[in-house]
C-alpha cells in the first residue's frame, strides 16, 4: 500500500477511486529522463509557471479514440478541452464530429465562431441566452439544448422575447444501474426520466409544442465512463469496479435500446449519444448509439491513468518554478494548489510528473501559492529549475492558465488562448 493510503475496501458507490499513487495502464512507458529534457529544451524561453500540450500525444490520443469508436463518430466534450484552437484541431482530424458543450453561454459563443454542431450537455436557466438563441437563425441551427422535464422547456418560451427559431432539443435518458430493485443505485444524478416510458412522455411533450424540434437523446454513464477500473495498489476495490461496471452494461444496453425505439416511434432522431472516454468501445457497439462522447482522454490526465478502457498519453503538463530549497530533499515551488472537482480527496490533486520521484509533503499538500515537494530528485534541483505536473482532470486545468504552449518535437510551435485566455470563463 503506497504512503498516506487509507486501508482498502470494496465500495460500490460512485466515485470508487481514492487514488493511493499514478500508475500506468497504456503501452506508452515514457523515459522521463529524456520527456523532461524534451520539454525544457522545448520552452527554455519562457517563464514558469505555464501550461502546455504536446500535441504528438494529444494527437494519438485522439487517433486512439477513434480506433475505438469503431466508426462511429466522436463528439468532443469541451469542458475537457476548453480551448478553441485543440477543438479546431481535433475536429480537423477523420473520425470527429461535433461538440458538446457545458453552458449556454459557451454554446452560443462557439456557434458564433464556426462550430456548426454543438450539443448542450446539461439543462440551462440562462434566459438571454435562450432569446439570443431563438431570435438567430444561425444560432438556432447550430446548437441543440439538452431537456429532461417540461419545466424547462417553460422557461424557453418564457425567455423567447419575440423569438421564432425553432430550438432543437435533446433528451436526456437517466443511466444509472439500479440493483436490489431500486433500493440501491449507482451513479450520476442526472436526469429524472429513467425508462423508455418516462423518455416518451417529455417527448411527446416536445413534439406537441409549437418552436420546438426534437432531434436527440443522449445516455452519459458517468459510472462506467468516468470511474477508474484498475487502482494502483487497490486490487478488490478494482475487481468489484468492473464488477460493476460489466452489470451496468448488460443493464443500460437493454435499457438504452428501448428508450431509443420509444422516441423513435415519435420523432425522427437525427443522433443518439453515449459514452466517455473511459467506454467509447462499449458504447460504441451498442446499436442504438449512433455517436460517442470524448474529450478528457485527449489531454490524458491523471485520473485516468487508472482505466482498462483506455490507455492515452500524457498529453496536458503545466510547469512551476522552483523558488526555494528548504532542506536536503526539499525543494519549494511557486503555486500548485490547483484542485479537480469532485469529492475532495488526494486523487483530486495535481501529480508531480518529471522530474520523476517527487512527491507532496503530507502535512501540507499542493499549495496556494507555493508547494513543497520531497524526495531524492528535489536535491539535484536548482532554484529557477522546473518541475512538471499533470492535473487530476482534462479541461479544468486552463482555468489556471490563459494560454497553452504547443509542444512539437523541442519546439513551441504555437502559443494559443485557452477560454480564460479569450476572456471566457463560463463555469
Amino acid at each position: 500500500m503506497a504512503d498516506g493510503a487509507p486501508p482498502e475496501r470494496l465500495i460500490l458507490s460512485v466515485p470508487l477511486y481514492r487514488l493511493p499513487a499514478t500508475r500506468w495502464q497504456s503501452s506508452f512507458m515514457p523515459d522521463y529522463a529524456a520527456l523532461r529534457a524534451r520539454y525544457d529544451r522545448a520552452t527554455t524561453s519562457l517563464d514558469a509557471p505555464f501550461a502546455a500540450v504536446d500535441t504528438e500525444a494529444f494527437d494519438a490520443n485522439a487517433a486512439g479514440l477513434v480506433r475505438r469508436a469503431a466508426g462511429k463518430p466522436v463528439r468532443v466534450a469541451t469542458k475537457s478541452v476548453r480551448c478553441r484552437a485543440l477543438l479546431e484541431r481535433v475536429l480537423a482530424l477523420p473520425g470527429f464530429a461535433g461538440v458538446m458543450s457545458f453552458t449556454l453561454a459557451e454554446s452560443l459563443w462557439l456557434a458564433r465562431s464556426g462550430f456548426d454542431d454543438v450539443l448542450l450537455a446539461y439543462p440551462s436557466a440562462d434566459r438571454a441566452g435562450f432569446a439570443e438563441l431563438a431570435g438567430d437563425p444561425k444560432l438556432a441551427a447550430a446548437v441543440t439544448v439538452m431537456v429532461d422535464d417540461p419545466a424547462q422547456l417553460d422557461l424557453v418560451d418564457a425567455a423567447r422575447d419575440g423569438g421564432r427559431e425553432e430550438v432543437r432539443v435533446c433528451l436526456e435518458l437517466d443511466t444509472s444501474l439500479r440493483l436490489l430493485g431500486g433500493r440501491v443505485r449507482v451513479g450520476a444524478r442526472r436526469s429524472p426520466l429513467s425508462g423508455p416510458a418516462a423518455l416518451a412522455a417529455v417527448a411527446r411533450e416536445v413534439e406537441r409544442r409549437p418552436g420546438f424540434r426534437l432531434v436527440g437523446l443522449m445516455a452519459y454513464e458517468g459510472h462506467v465512463a468516468g470511474v477508474g477500473d484498475d487502482v494502483a495498489g487497490r486490487p478488490l476495490t478494482s475487481r468489484g469496479v468492473r464488477l460493476m461496471q460489466a452489470v451496468a452494461r448488460r443493464q443500460l444496453a437493454e435499457r438504452r435500446a428501448a428508450a431509443v425505439a420509444a422516441v423513435r416511434r415519435l420523432a425522427d432522431l437525427e443522433f443518439v449519444n453515449g459514452g466517455g472516454t473511459g467506454s467509447v468501445q462499449h458504447t460504441a457497439a451498442e446499436e442504438a448509439v449512433t455517436e460517442v462522447a470524448a474529450g478528457s482522454g485527449l489531454y490524458q490526465p491523471r485520473l485516468f491513468d487508472n482505466y482498462t478502457g483506455f490507455d492515452g498519453r500524457p498529453a496536458a503538463v503545466f510547469a512551476l518554478p522552483v523558488v526555494r530549497r528548504p532542506g536536503v530533499g526539499v525543494v519549494t515551488v511557486l503555486g500548485g494548489g490547483y484542485p479537480a472537482s469532485g469529492p475532495a480527496g488526494p486523487d483530486r490533486s495535481p501529480v508531480p510528473y518529471l522530474p520523476a520521484g517527487l512527491r507532496y509533503d503530507r502535512q501540507e499538500g499542493a499549495g496556494e501559492v507555493q508547494t513543497p515537494l520531497l524526495g531524492g530528485p528535489a536535491d539535484d534541483l536548482l532554484v529557477g529549475d522546473r518541475v512538471w505536473f499533470r492535473h487530476a482532470k482534462a479541461g479544468e486545468l486552463c482555468e489556471r492558465f490563459d494560454a497553452l504552449h504547443l509542444i512539437e518535437g523541442e519546439r513551441v510551435a504555437e502559443t494559443v488562448p485557452t477560454y480564460r485566455g479569450e476572456g471566457r470563463t463560463f463555469l
